[in-house]
């Protein structure tokens, strides 16, 4: 490396500089020193082709501050320069990072563009480590933004998606972050974040492997690793609560054999409260409580009783005879074939007896179980504005009125937002069970209705097939309202509404007027004011059952969605029980959905036109 003075019109920034490319510097806090004393210390360069000109590699805002004092300046002074091997591209990199990194720590996303191009040009995971004081981990941590999708880390980078969220969307799928991306980018959905991301990507449960009893080295099961922390997650929940509860029954069995006097196991549904128990001793007959969570953390209580049981033999009411270390009667393996065959025999009795079905399905669907994952589909958006017309509408007054009956019944707080996965009915799943089997069959019957309407999933094919069985008449259910206005961008559109609720003449007169203008007729059509006629019972065709489109350009996802229920419902259909063919196998007919993918920005821009 040399040291050279070189005026400044043979300069110029560096691609490999790390900031290239970005909006100009701040240097107003060396301009002042620049322009008294000139550049002080050298900037790095390296040879530009055989012209004789260089490029900064580092040293940006000295070099800008350079040009700004130029400007008072007849004759300008050269810079120094120190200057790289011409070659020397992953030298280059490191020299700009190093002095981005003391200057101002980059954002991670500029700190993965920069050590991907290091590891490109040769650089190891160990070298870039040691260059910039950064522990393995960490530079391992930073290249894993690679496996994001460029849209993700241009959100990232935007500051739309914070910290917490993109590290979990590097465990993702691409597929899984198609899925989240999909839901980022409608204002109508909610891309979940943070903990609730990593519950969405492990389906409903995320256990990390710090939760297991058992050597994860003979685990052959799916575990993800989480580089932005010590550990990894299960892929598969049943696998770990195979191995978990395998190591919890073989625990179980060295305690007893310890002497222990029993080992009492409670389960996720249920919880160890301690001022519920008072401590003792093994010698006192304490026993070992291992409290399970649905996390997959084990807890081991050794040493205790009941506080009813620490009463009695307080009390001298025969302690011994109360607390005597016994050996369990069977093994843990003659307990799980018990299980099992109890098992067969209840389920085999249930099959044959609808109405207790019934009211277990029923529970199953407010409670949950170790089977059964429920969700509430939820009623908000990212949009404030959409949330507050859903929850003001009349569909919604008369749900919550039906949902506030079923509570009731139920023994619920009748402000609960939910039924399912609501609060913890007393005695969980058991205690409603037995609540629901003092009900009749037409009550129960209301209760799973009510349900299944708050778990049933927005924006599917099946809400498509339910409108038209049910003869979902939306005039009952919807007004337009403000949020419904402000919504409609776009030209031909509106013109096309128009139409439908005042007629051709009426749409062709207002062809050239103001959006705003046309959006107030078609409020003037439907509300009868301005001395307009007023036109009964109007929804947009998206929206009735079954609906339609009001342009060649498709692209509309209800249209879409009951186009395929059609489909699969048609004599030659995928469910045809005569056809063997996967319904994933084929695809029904599409809405041009390409042509209607218009930006909101493009709409602006054409409304303004």
């Amino acid at each position: 490396m040399q040291l050279q003075h070189i005026e400044l019109d043979r300069l110029s920034i560096s691609k490999a500089n790390m900031r290239h490319g970005k909006k100009l510097p701040d240097i107003s806090n060396i301009l002042p020193s620049v322009k008294k004393r000139g550049v002080l210390m050298p900037v790095l360069v390296r040879p530009n082709g055989s012209d004789e000109t260089f490029e900064i590699v580092a040293g940006r805002r000295r070099y800008y501050a350079a040009l700004a004092a130029a400007k008072d300046q007849d004759t300008p002074p050269p810079l120094p320069c120190a200057i790289l091997d011409e070659d020397d591209d992953a030298a280059a990199l490191e020299a700009s990072l190093i002095e981005n990194f003391v200057r101002e720590d980059p954002d991670e996303v500029t700190k993965w563009e920069k050590f991907s191009a290091l590891v490109k040009k040769g650089r190891s995971v160990e070298d870039i480590a040691a260059t910039f004081g950064f522990a393995e981990a960490v530079v391992k941590r930073i290249l894993a933004l690679g496996n994001l999708m460029p849209r993700i880390r241009q959100a990232y980078r935007a500051e739309e998606i914070d910290a917490g969220t993109i590290r979990h969307l590097t465990l993702a799928t691409k597929a899984q972050q198609k899925a989240w991306l999909a839901l980022f980018a409608d204002e109508e959905s909610y891309a979940p974040r943070g903990h609730q991301l990593k519950a969405w990507l492990f389906g409903g449960q995320s256990i990390s492997t710090k939760a297991a009893l058992f050597d994860l080295e003979g685990f052959d099961g799916l575990i993800v690793k989480d580089l932005f922390e010590d550990d990894g997650y299960f892929g598969d929940a049943d696998q770990f609560w195979t191995a978990q509860t395998a190591e919890i029954e073989s625990r179980k069995a060295a305690y007893l054999e310890d002497g222990w006097s029993d080992v009492e196991i409670i389960p996720p549904q249920s919880y160890f409260q301690s001022w519920d128990y008072e401590k003792t001793s093994k010698r006192k007959g304490g026993r070992v409580y291992v409290d399970v969570k649905s996390s997959g953390e084990v807890t081991f209580h050794e040493g205790y009783l009941t506080r009813k049981e620490a009463e009695r033999s307080a009390k001298g009411s025969s302690p011994e005879a109360a607390t005597k270390a016994k050996r369990a009667e069977i093994t843990s393996t003659m307990t799980t074939y018990i299980d099992l065959h109890r098992h067969a025999a209840v389920r085999s009795a249930l099959a044959s007896k609808p109405h207790v079905a019934l009211r277990v399905m029923a529970a199953h669907a407010i409670c949950g179980s170790p089977l059964w994952s429920v969700k509430v589909q939820d009623q908000r958006t990212r949009n404030d504005a959409v949330t507050e017309s859903v929850e003001n509408s009349v569909a919604e007054a008369r749900f919550d009125e039906r949902r506030r009956a079923v509570l009731e019944v139920l023994g619920y707080d009748a402000d609960e937002p939910n039924i399912a996965l609501g609060s913890e009915p007393v005695g969980g799943i058991t205690g409603l069970f037995h609540r629901l089997l003092e009900l009749p069959d037409a009550v129960v019957m209301e209760v799973l209705a009510v349900v299944m309407a708050e778990t049933l999933a927005s924006g599917t094919e099946l809400i498509e097939t339910l409108g038209v069985h049910l003869g979902v008449d939306m005039t009952e259910y919807w007004a337009a309202d403000s949020v419904f206005y402000d919504l409609i961008r776009d030209r031909e559109v509106l013109t096309a509404v128009l139409t439908d609720v005042g007629g051709a003449s009426l749409a062709q007169a207002h062809a050239a007027e103001k959006t705003k203008t046309v959006k107030s007729v078609i409020n003037d059509c439907l509300t009868g004011e301005n001395g307009r006629e007023k036109r009964e019972n109007w929804v947009p065709r998206w929206m009735a059952f079954p609906p339609s489109a009001y342009t060649e350009r498709g692209g509309v996802a209800t249209v879409f969605a009951a186009t395929r229920a059609a489909w699969l419902a048609e004599d030659d259909g995928p469910l045809n029980p005569d056809r063997q063919v996967a319904a994933d196998a084929e695809t029904p007919p599409q809405e041009n959905s390409d042509a209607a993918e218009v930006s909101d920005n493009n709409e602006d821009e054409r409304l303004a036109a």
